[in-house]
């Protein structure tokens, strides 16, 4: 009896230390478990985390991308803008010197065409009418086939040299004078022989202005 009493005691309290290293277990294995979905969870919100990091970098890559185009190519546009107002600021000062210059010589050499012209294709009856002396007819003669024989294209030469010769005096000074230099203008040495021929015939009636103006 009392051996059949000692079995079952002990029988359950092996049951009992089944039961409790069974519950110690599923304990032990449900901390584990809570352990490793924290740890899942805090590597997923670190990996997010890291994603979060490289999607503003990405946006911020392509904001820098965007900002050094824009500002390239607003410096490129500008830089042309500037170049183009430089190129025509120059051309408008260019042509204001350019009109300044050339308007009353070219006034000028069209009196001499017009004038020795007219002189020149008028009648040997009224030219000695007007002009007295043989003398002054045959320089008026010699200037009329002069002026004649100069088309425009000789004329715009002869400016040309006139004003590269006025610089190399304006460089060098008057110590060294060329041979150009020496020719000096020929449009405005026409003009000036026409004032003094037109001063020595009293007939004609025609007011020369001084050289280099115009009316």
């Amino acid at each position: 009896m009392n051996g059949s009493f000692a079995e079952e005691l002990y029988s359950e309290s092996l049951k009992l230390s089944k039961i409790d290293l069974d519950s110690t277990s599923s304990a032990k294995n449900q901390a584990l478990d809570f352990q490793d979905s924290d740890r899942d969870a805090s590597l997923l919100d670190d990996e997010s985390l890291w994603n979060g990091s490289d999607v503003e970098l990405d946006k911020s890559s392509d904001l820098d991308r965007e900002w050094q185009q824009r500002r390239d190519q607003f410096h490129t546009m500008g830089y042309r803008d500037g170049v183009i107002a430089g190129k025509e600021a120059a051309a408008q000062e260019g042509f204001n010197i350019g009109f300044k210059q050339s308007v009353p010589v070219g006034y000028n050499w069209g009196v001499v065409r017009g004038v020795t012209s007219a002189v020149g294709l008028l009648p040997e009856g009224l030219k000695e009418k007007l002009i007295e002396t043989e003398e002054k007819r045959n320089q008026f003669q010699k200037l009329y086939k002069s002026v004649q024989s100069l088309s425009t294209k000789d004329a715009l030469r002869l400016f040309n040299d006139a004003i590269v010769a006025e610089r190399n005096r304006e460089q060098v000074g008057n110590a060294e004078i060329s041979s150009t230099d020496e020719i000096e203008n020929q449009l405005e040495s026409y003009y000036r022989e026409l004032q003094s021929l037109v001063l020595g015939s009293p007939l004609i009636n025609l007011q020369l202005k001084e050289q280099g103006t115009i009316p």
